[in-house]
Order: structure tokens, then C-alpha cells, then sequence
């Protein structure tokens, strides 16, 4: 009897082959999240959850599912949505898709950088209404980038890869993190710094954290306030890393200015004010939203249910003491 495997939205299609082929495959058919009354329904008895970072996988979702259900394999680097401890305590295996959008993820920063210090946004919603009458020397006038100083918040894979690229723009890079990154320092001469320090001194404040405790509103109305008044926020790690209604006042106040927002602290919606803010550049959580890069995560998410259930050890497994 073929195993049963539950994905929750529709993901590129060589990963669906891949476990139709093995595996008996049901998917959530619409474009949305998956209610929570759905999710609780559709879990019972399976064998293996395909699940996306806005789903919740808590220990009550395992339980419905039952003890049949062996391996949740995350479609996101984080999972910060799935209860990992629950997970372990009922011998599940969590596996996330760390690594493959590494790459992705850290132009989508860039992108955000340039996207709010040179205004793309707003000129262009100006272009496109008609109002470009001719060039002037005062028009939309933002902030370079070549130059200046960068500050990574976090080194990891994404932060080391938004670091590397700041060498072709010739910008001083500064950097915080749990522990020293002797490779980016050789590579691009960061210098590692306590947090206030780094937003004292950042043209450009850059957000690769996984989000935990102790990164929950990292940056808040304090840490706005060390921020250069002509400084921005870039943040495509988690949304709550940001207190976002500090954020908003900042903006408002011209605190900083401005801010590139991938993520938001209550996805999908948006804190109050946000939106109406011409110096904020927002975009609805794409920074791994290639073609390449969204689907080798699916096959990635694929492959982790495969390797187990065929005795091997998933490739991104995030809990091996399951494994025994």
C-alpha cells in the first residue's frame, strides 16, 4: 500500500512528479493558505506533510494527523512554524530547504536596496500616471549606494552572499552576529561590530536573522532612533524581527529614510499607516521567488520525504535524533 503524502498549496511541478511517482499525493487546490479547520482534516492518516512557512504545525496538528504521520518536510529555509520539540517528542522528522535560495534571496535584498534609496518605485508610479513632463534636477532625488557603508545583521549563508556583493560596489561593510565570520571578513574586509554600533555607522542596514526569542523585535523604536536619518531598512529574514509599528513612525518622521520590506511582522496584513508611506518599498514575501530557486525547494522538500521513508537520512533533516 502506497504511503500517503499531504502538500499544502501547489508547488512547481517536478517536485509533485517526483513524489507521485512513490507516493499516494493529495494537494490543497487553492491559491491561498490552507484553513486551519482544512489542514486539521486533511492530516488524518498521513504518512508525510508537505507544508508552506505560513502553515502552523503544531502539536495539535500531529496529533490529528496520528502516528502514522513520520516526516514534515518543510517547504521554507525557517520553520519557525512548525513545533520542532512537539515534532521530536513523536519521533516525527522536520526538514527544512535551507541553501538553494541562498543565492535568490540575497539579490532580492539588493533589489530592495536599490528599489528605495533610488525611488524606483515612486517614479515609476509617477511615470506611469502621466506626470513626467521633461527631466529636472530636483526630481526624485534619492541616495547612492556605490560607496557606502553596509551593515549585515546576521552572517549566515544569505548574510554572507549580501555581503559578498557589496565588493562590487565599493562599500565599507560592518557586521553583527552570534559568532565571528573570519571568511567574510578575508573576502570583502567586514569588520564585526556589536549591533548599535553597526546601526550608529550603516548607510544600509541589512536583516538575515532566523527568527527566535532573542531576535523578536531586534529592532525596534530604540534601535530606529541609532539609525542615520539617512539610512534605510532592508528586511528579508522575518517579519516580527521588526517591531513594525516603530517602523512605521520612523518612516512617518523621517527617522530614517526609508525601508524595503519583504516580510511582515502579521503576514499578510500590514500595520497601520504602512502602506500609504511613499518611502517604504514593499513586496509580498518573493525574495525566493524565482523560477530556479522555487522549484529546486520544492524538489529539495521532495527529496527529504523520499530519503526517509526509503531508510535514508533526508538531506536537510533539522532534528536527527529522530533518526535513532
Amino acid at each position: 500500500m502506497r504511503r500517503k503524502v499531504y502538500v499544502t498549496r501547489r508547488l512547481p511541478q517536478p517536485a509533485i512528479d517526483m513524489l507521485e511517482e512513490r507516493f499516494d499525493v493529495e494537494i490543497y487546490p487553492e491559491d491561498r493558505a490552507i484553513p486551519r479547520e482544512v489542514l486539521m482534516e486533511k492530516v488524518k492518516g498521513i504518512d508525510a506533510l508537505l507544508p508552506l512557512l505560513t502553515d502552523k504545525v503544531d502539536a495539535e496538528v500531529m496529533d490529528a494527523a496520528g502516528e502514522n504521520l513520520k516526516i514534515i518536510a518543510n517547504y521554507a529555509v525557517g520553520y519557525d512554524n512548525i513545533d520542532v520539540d512537539a515534532a521530536t517528542k513523536r519521533k516525527i522528522a522536520v526538514t527544512n530547504t535551507p541553501g538553494v535560495l541562498t543565492e535568490t534571496t540575497a539579490d532580492m535584498a539588493w533589489a530592495l536596496m536599490f528599489a528605495v534609496a533610488r525611488r524606483v518605485v515612486e517614479a515609476d508610479k509617477f511615470t506611469r500616471a502621466g506626470k513626467f513632463k521633461g527631466w529636472g534636477p530636483m526630481m526624485f532625488l534619492g541616495g547612492d549606494v556605490y560607496g557606502k557603508t553596509l551593515g549585515v545583521v546576521g552572517v549566515g549563508r544569505i548574510g554572507s552572499a549580501v555581503a559578498k556583493r557589496a565588493k562590487g560596489f565599493n562599500m565599507r561593510v560592518l557586521y553583527t552576529d552570534v559568532v565571528r565570520n573570519e571568511e567574510i571578513e578575508k573576502e570583502v574586509g567586514a569588520k564585526k561590530v556589536e549591533l548599535d554600533e553597526l546601526l550608529r555607522e550603516s548607510d544600509f542596514v541589512t536583516l538575515h536573522v532566523p527568527l527566535m526569542p532573542s531576535t523578536r523585535y531586534l529592532i525596534g523604536e530604540r534601535e530606529l532612533k541609532l539609525m542615520k536619518k539617512t539610512a534605510y531598512l532592508i528586511n528579508t529574514s522575518r517579519g516580527p524581527v521588526v517591531e513594525e509599528r516603530a517602523l512605521v513612525e520612523a518612516l512617518r518622521k523621517g527617522e530614517i529614510a526609508g525601508a524595503g520590506l519583504d516580510v511582515y511582522e502579521n503576514e499578510p496584513e500590514l500595520s497601520p499607516g504602512l502602506a500609504e508611506l511613499d518611502n517604504v518599498v514593499l513586496t509580498p514575501h518573493i525574495a525566493s521567488a524565482s523560477v530556479e530557486t522555487r522549484t529546486r525547494m520544492a524538489t529539495l522538500a521532495a527529496e527529504n520525504i523520499i530519503a526517509f521513508f526509503e531508510g535514508k537520512r533526508p538531506p536537510t533533516i533539522v532534528n536527527p535524533e529522530v533518526l535513532g
